[in-house]
């Protein structure tokens, strides 16, 4: 959605570039379902075992950059430059200080293609535009990255478990890093996924399980040596894209977020009611996302990408590389468990380069690398200053008022209700500048509200005391090595499925 106001040699210019915008769009949506065709194809007539990991490899890295020419015409090269030139990084500066350099560099060069098309360009058109993909692929580069960083220069009992699983022992080909970064599957719309995890999927090699996946073992017998079918999984993701389009299209302009700033819905409508409409507008900004990102999500499946081992009913489970849980989110009961399940994968990957790395505010850092990594419109920053409040503020609440109401269901549901009703209007609240996008309109919208989530969220934060992170920490490692040590065939270590993730609203 546009901001308020747009130059007016824009606006002379409006129809051609409107038709631009849904040019684009239309191209981006074409292309993933070709994508999801080619996907198909590949899984089928390219599987490991009928040809080379050197011809998966080179198949998928040209497709990938077919798809992007076709959506985004000669911008695409951005794409090849970004790879090219911290691939060139990691080969010349040497593995101790690789990670620094290749996240100042590809961040750098995001930032300038952002601030390029934003004020110079495009301002206001917020569409399906090339720096989409460059903000996937930036994910990648910089994982990568720490992950070599973690496997050759850092010593076993430096890392974290987490460090340990993702960490690379070798540096990867031009090849293998260009198939990471551009192939087909995750090109347009990511999701982004761990190197490891990719190369496994490429050469056909057993998938890393995930150890909070009960699993159960006489259920891995009866399939370890099958391949399991996606099919199943993949026509469900995609009846979920067909829902969350239909929902978009037919209710998003019925409730436009622009009209919580109006003068006249603002002077005329009780409070309550402002509450509620907020509510419902931004309720009808997701299913976009939840369309964009659940279509990625089976195109990776049909490649055969995903697959995450077995339930305890022998069911392959298909989320590996998942963005988003979308049943966890709309009933989410707490602001940290609306984030750790919206955009799953970029929140992993905050957490891996900044949260878990950063000495000092690690909050503080994640959600301004989140803002750094999004773009230049001022909304953005609004949106992720706001989040850090709302988030210290969640966390002293949960941590002190929570267990009081665990003493029983009555009171356990309760506690649900008001939590998450609580947090549907602050996730409301704090990502308003995140679709308003200028300064102007989203200060318009703070102070209607009066500023109320803001400071009732930094007395919360500076009132409720909280343990510090290396306490709990500390705690949390003694009551791991308490718990007895689970059996390898049982289940295997755990990424970021179940961990502490800090990362952006949206």
């Amino acid at each position: 959605m546009g901001c308020a106001r747009v130059p007016h040699r824009r606006r002379t210019f409006s129809g051609s570039t409107r038709w631009s915008r849904k040019k684009v769009q239309v191209n981006f949506v074409v292309c993933q379902l070709f994508a999801l065709l080619t996907a198909f194809w590949f899984r089928l007539y390219l599987h490991p075992s009928k040809t080379s990991p050197f011809i998966r490899h080179v198949v998928a890295t040209l497709l990938g950059f077919y798809f992007a020419l076709f959506c985004f015409g000669w911008y695409a090269l951005h794409f090849l430059v970004q790879s090219g030139l911290t691939y060139g990084i990691m080969i010349l500066t040497g593995v101790e200080h690789m990670h620094k350099y290749c996240l100042v560099v590809s961040l750098g060069y995001l930032g300038f293609c952002q601030i390029t098309r934003v004020y110079v360009f495009d301002y206001g058109m917020y569409s399906a535009d090339f720096t989409g993909p460059m903000m996937v692929i930036t994910q990648k580069i910089t994982s990568l990255a720490f992950e070599i960083h973690d496997g050759m220069c850092r010593k076993e009992e430096q890392l974290t478990p987490n460090q340990r699983i993702l960490a690379i022992r070798r540096m990867p080909s031009l090849l293998e890093y260009f198939s990471y970064n551009c192939n087909f599957m995750g090109i347009l719309a990511g999701p982004t996924s761990s190197y490891n995890d990719y190369i496994a999927f490429i050469e056909g090699t057993p998938c890393r399980r995930h150890a909070d996946h009960q699993i159960n073992t006489k259920a891995v017998g009866r399939h370890k040596h099958t391949d399991p079918s996606p099919n199943i999984e993949v026509v469900r993701k995609l009846a979920t894209c067909f829902l969350s389009l239909m929902v978009f299209l037919s209710v998003c302009k019925v409730f436009p977020v622009e009209r919580n700033i109006s003068d006249d819905f603002i002077a005329t409508t009780p409070f309550y009611a402002q509450v509620v409409y907020l509510y419902l507008s931004m309720l009808t900004t997701r299913p976009k996302y939840y369309f964009v990102w659940t279509l990625a999500d089976a195109i990776n499946n049909a490649a055969g990408f995903g697959f995450n081992g077995y339930n305890s009913d022998g069911s392959p489970r298909w989320d590996l590389i998942s963005n988003l849980r979308i049943m966890d989110i709309e009933f989410a009961t707490s602001f940290k468990m609306f984030l750790d399940n919206w955009n799953i994968q970029t929140a992993h990957w905050l957490k891996r380069v900044c949260y878990e790395r950063c000495p000092y505010h690690p909050t503080a850092a994640t959600f301004i690398l989140s803002a750094m990594w999004h773009g230049a419109y001022p909304g953005y920053y609004l949106t992720f200053l706001t989040g850090i409040v709302v988030t210290l503020a969640a966390r002293a609440m949960r941590h002190n008022v929570r267990p009081y109401f665990l003493g029983s269901p009555s009171h356990k549901l309760v506690y649900d209700i008001i939590t998450w009703a609580g947090t549907q209007i602050a996730i409301c609240y704090t990502v308003v500048p995140f679709v308003l996008l200028s300064v102007g309109p989203s200060m318009k919208f703070y102070r209607s509200w009066y500023f109320s989530v803001h400071i009732g969220c930094v007395l919360l934060a500076v009132a409720l005391p909280v343990k510090p992170r290396h306490l709990r920490l500390k705690e949390q490692q003694k009551d791991l090595h308490q718990k007895p040590v689970a059996s390898p065939l049982d289940s295997t270590a755990s990424t970021d499925s179940n961990s502490n993730q800090k990362t952006k609203a949206s």
